[in-house]
């Protein structure tokens, strides 16, 4: 066969696209497992950084072992043992029509559309007391879906931190909620009001520290204001009625214990 010939080099070609589809598949299946297990440290370390509890150079593991994942069934506003906190993903039972259910429009502040019925939560234990509670969060941005995490104090109405870990925000401007400054003046504002109203808000510009409201504010994004929006908006959604509320107000009352 002339080494210039058609089929020649066809057959070269489709050679070459066989042997490199065997080494990605080969690749893919023999690093799944890996990937697996970094995605799960990734959203671990996640969860102790907007607990405050990461510490650079500890394994994540040791670090991890005083947060216990549960579910809370959002419908009940309490704990469920329906499924494993350890495996359970409500970013997946959310596209499950068996699992999700359809926010109505009025209600939609965070522009999702639809929910998982189920949310895993994590609970920082001392001594079996609850020290922290971490609540995952998403919304819509200006250009993306953000998602997060929330983490309150024992009074469950204190915030002890607040961070994205997933975004698409255009960096400099809404992508100022990874701006470690932004994020670290979360710590200590309150989320309701002293009769159990929703207070926090993003508000437009810098919080005057003299406003007796301060503590419910927290600055907005220069430059970025639909950003800004969003993070407003998925809090109400989330720590409002339609999402945290209930089983915080019920947690409060009654503890961990039904």
């Amino acid at each position: 066969m002339s080494r210039d010939s058609t089929k020649k080099v066809l057959s070269v070609a489709l050679l070459l696209c066989l042997v490199c589809s065997v080494l990605v598949s080969s690749a893919a299946v023999l690093l799944s497992e890996r990937q697996e297990r970094n995605k799960i440290e990734e959203k671990r370390k996640n969860i102790l950084q907007a607990a405050g509890l990461y510490k650079q150079g500890e394994p994540i593991a040791d670090l991890y072992a005083q947060i216990a994942p549960r579910i809370v069934d959002l419908q009940s506003g309490w704990f469920s043992d329906r499924f494993d906190p350890v495996t359970f993903d409500s970013r997946a039972a959310a596209k499950d029509p068996t699992l999700n259910q359809e926010i109505p429009a009025p209600l939609d502040l965070a522009d999702i559309k639809r929910r998982s019925l189920y949310k895993e939560v994590y609970l920082v234990l001392e001594s079996g007391q609850l020290q922290q509670l971490i609540l995952p969060v998403h919304g819509k941005g200006l250009w993306s879906t953000m998602y997060g995490f929330i983490s309150l104090a024992d009074d469950l109405t204190t915030v002890r931190g607040f961070s994205f870990y997933e975004h698409g925000e255009t960096p400099g401007l809404g992508g100022e909620i990874d701006n470690p400054n932004w994020k670290n003046q979360w710590q200590g504002k309150r989320i309701y009001g002293e009769n159990g109203e929703l207070r926090i808000e993003v508000a437009k510009g810098t919080v005057d520290k003299n406003d007796p409201n301060a503590v419910y504010k927290a600055d907005g994004l220069a430059g970025s204001t639909l950003t800004a929006r969003g993070v407003d908006n998925l809090l109400k959604y989330w720590l409002g009625e339609d999402g945290y509320q209930p089983f915080l107000e019920r947690l409060q009352q009654q503890g961990l214990e039904p």
